[in-house]
């Protein structure tokens, strides 16, 4: 096995650390940096690992809004492990920068207007021979893989849908659920930044097998196979445009999240907000950490009107199509997922990290820009996740 230099752009953050510590373990990985903007957090990050690891792990500062540090500390990597966020500001400039280097790309982008100019490098990547995955983390990413094997028990498929939890998946413990917005700085962070972003506007889903923009928060009820049933609600995210490429559905896709009726009903009063200019990103994300009586009072006026998720697992991908002939719906979801959905770190990082894993080692294979279902070996994957997470297991219900 060749072994490769990885730059862990972003690698202080949170999900960052979890994705440089699984990656710090993998057999293909003979040095490992740390590189953020955030000198002393890197270099702490850094000594952390290297006591950990017979890896050598270094810090360096790179500020990827700074297009020449970025070039230099790409071009001494042989691969690269991008948790910067949101993508939306950052993803296609450092993809960019790294076809530019020739350096293979990994990340964990999680909009998907980038997702779509990401993919449009398609054809300069093979050229450079660069190998990147885009969006292999949580969602997308888990979710991505899910859905190819749910789509692989049908003959023909109509709809697909993946859904990740909001507020109703439980702690290890059966503590309620963590849904803090804060980073360990106390800051908002990057994925609640982003959560604004994708639950105002227009988003992308698929409606009769062609992408469309559309309003988010809009209620799917699903009944599928194993008694689950509720509903869910849409939002802006990579895995409709992907699934769309990589599956195609003939009906709908789409992401949803998994939330009880008055969180979203919260939201809903967030979206008109943002869509009105009374709220940016940032201060949305920051009024949902620590809600306002006013538009606690307007949410609770619209709550009674919506449906909650009633009996759907926390996590799952869902697809809708024909088998023998018949109408038929496979769902797969993760079983004893509580430990991996507990902490958004641990269930986008240790992706990430497997991911990297094949990456380095060939299994992705082909140069271009690819959507992890593309090119991920997800029996590999769900094996490998089930060794970093106990308990962990893929349910299938037909």
């Amino acid at each position: 096995m060749t072994t490769m230099k990885v730059l862990a752009l972003g690698g202080a953050g949170a999900m960052g650390r979890v994705a440089a510590r699984v990656a710090a373990a993998l057999p293909g990985v003979h040095e490992l940096v740390i590189a953020d903007r955030d000198l002393p957090a890197a270099r702490r990050t850094a000594a952390a690992l290297a006591a950990a690891t017979a890896v050598p792990v270094r810090a360096l500062r790179v500020d990827v809004t700074d297009a020449a540090e970025l070039r230099a500390a790409l071009g001494e990597a042989d691969a690269v492990l991008n948790t910067v966020g949101p993508y939306y500001r950052f993803g296609l400039d450092v993809l960019r920068a790294a076809i530019r280097t020739g350096t293979h790309y990994l990340d964990i982008c999680d909009d998907w207007e980038p997702t779509l100019a990401m993919l449009d490098l398609d054809e300069e990547a093979r050229a450079a021979g660069v190998r990147a995955v885009i969006g292999m983390g949580a969602s997308p990413g888990v979710s991505n893989l899910l859905a190819a094997r749910a789509a692989a028990r049908l003959d023909t498929l109509t709809d697909v849908y993946t859904a990740w939890p909001v507020d109703v998946a439980p702690q290890p413990d059966g503590a309620p659920p963590d849904t803090s917005l804060r980073d360990p700085n106390g800051a908002v962070s990057a994925a609640a930044v982003h959560w604004m972003q994708q639950i105002s506007g227009t988003v992308a889903a698929v409606e009769g097998g062609r992408i469309v923009r559309c309003a988010p928060l809009r209620p799917v009820t699903l009944d599928l196979p194993g008694g689950h049933r509720g509903t869910a609600y849409t939002v802006g995210h990579p895995e409709p445009v992907t699934l769309h490429r990589s599956l195609r559905p003939g009906g709908r896709a789409a992401n949803l999240m998994v939330i009880r009726a008055g969180t979203a009903a919260y939201l809903d009063v967030l979206r008109d907000d943002l869509d009105a200019g009374r709220l940016s990103n940032e201060t949305a994300a920051a009024d949902l950490d620590s809600p306002t009586l006013r538009r606690t009072l307007r949410a609770a006026a619209r709550a009674p009107r919506l449906r909650g998720p009633g009996t759907l697992p926390p996590f799952f991908a869902a697809a809708v199509g024909t088998r023998d002939g018949r109408l038929a719906a496979a769902l797969v979801h993760l079983k004893g997922a509580e430990r991996l959905l507990a902490d958004m770190a641990e269930s986008t990082g240790v992706p990430a990290g497997l991911g990297l894993g094949q990456l380095l080692d060939g299994t992705v294979g082909a140069a271009g820009v690819h959507a992890p279902e593309a090119v991920i070996d997800g029996e590999r994957f769900f094996r490998e996740l089930a060794r970093e997470c106990p308990g962990v297991e893929v349910v299938e219900e037909l």
